[in-house]
């Protein structure tokens, strides 16, 4: 089969339907390519430099490429083209996430273990956030560090005061407290490490690639539209696992094996993550549209200037 006018970059999957989103994400986001070499994920970016330049070496089949298309979606940066830390990358959810997770649901009922594990999830997150950020909004050292104090900060306060509320309360209620705590330091997080699409607007587009100018509007739909996401990725783990492990700790077999619980509970969130990641990530198209109508006056007003009534929407990329 002749490859030489192959469009790496073009999906394999529809975008504008959720399982085709969710093919892709799961593709990308699969955790088994954290595992391998740098040497593997830069022959896989010369692989897909070379196709884009219309340069395909004899032999390789167009199942080789989208694999190398797939090492190089989840291992380097989309804007820099730079390969990412490990720990940052999506494909690193899923085994960062369970050992953290895992971690909060089974240490959860002194205060020292909740103000180490929240502090450790939000270390992850920030890195996590900061990996993935927009390249064509750069954010100083200054603005990660209070985005980082002020998630922190929220986590641990949202934890401990709920801690202590809840000593009254049925214990399962307890064991919901982290979730709390990850749900409302995600609402902080992500718009912190974002500000500066908050501040000056995001970049917005026709559906042809051009640029229009910058919204904020378009900024804080792409914003809660991720911070939605990055909640429901950790919802099921976080809500179901507690209410599974208040019932299996009943019985006498459990209640013998009790340094197994925090590991069981590790396996359990992997299990959860697996499928709530790459479902998560999916929930809303990557490119998010908006209509011209809802952008601020002054944009609205240079795009009707300069285009008229043909461009009706504009589009822009919501990030992960």
């Amino acid at each position: 089969m002749a490859l030489s006018g192959f469009d790496i970059d073009l999906p394999r999957w529809d975008q504008s339907t959720f399982m085709g989103r969710l093919k892709h994400f799961a593709n990308i986001t699969d955790w088994r390519t954290a595992l391998l070499p740098d040497s593997r994920l830069d022959e896989a970016k010369a692989l897909v430099e070379s196709c884009r330049a219309g340069s395909v070496p004899p032999g390789t089949t167009e199942e080789q490429l989208h694999y190398a298309k797939k090492l190089y979606d989840s291992a380097f940066h989309p804007d820099t083209g730079d390969r990412m830390n490990l720990i940052g990358r999506m494909s690193f959810q899923v085994p960062g996430g369970m050992a953290i997770t895992g971690g909060m649901l089974q240490f959860y009922r002194t205060v020292p273990a909740v103000v180490f594990w929240q502090w450790v999830n939000q270390s992850f997150n920030a890195l996590v956030n900061y990996t993935n950020r927009n390249a064509a909004s750069p954010i100083t050292p200054n603005q990660i560090g209070v985005a980082y104090l002020t998630a922190t900060s929220t986590a641990l306060a949202t934890a401990v005061g709920l801690n202590f509320y809840t000593k009254r309360a049925p214990p399962l209620v307890a064991r919901w407290v982290p979730f709390a705590a990850v749900a409302s330091a995600n609402c902080v997080n992500i718009p912190m490490m974002r500000q500066q699409e908050l501040l000056n607007g995001i970049a917005v587009t026709d559906e042809n690639g051009n640029k229009l100018g910058h919204s904020k509007k378009a900024a804080v739909k792409g914003i809660t539209q991720v911070v939605i996401s990055r909640i429901t990725m950790a919802a099921p783990g976080m809500i179901i696992l507690p209410i599974i492990m208040q019932r299996l700790e009943k019985y006498k077999f459990m209640q013998r094996i009790t340094f197994f619980h925090g590991p069981l509970q590790v396996m359990m969130v992997g299990a959860f993550l697996v499928f709530m990641v790459p479902a998560a990530c999916s929930l809303f198209p990557q490119q998010c549209s908006m209509a011209v109508s809802k952008l601020e006056p002054e944009l609205r007003e240079s795009i009707l200037c300069r285009y008229g009534d043909s461009v009706q929407y504009v589009y822009f990329n919501k990030g992960l």
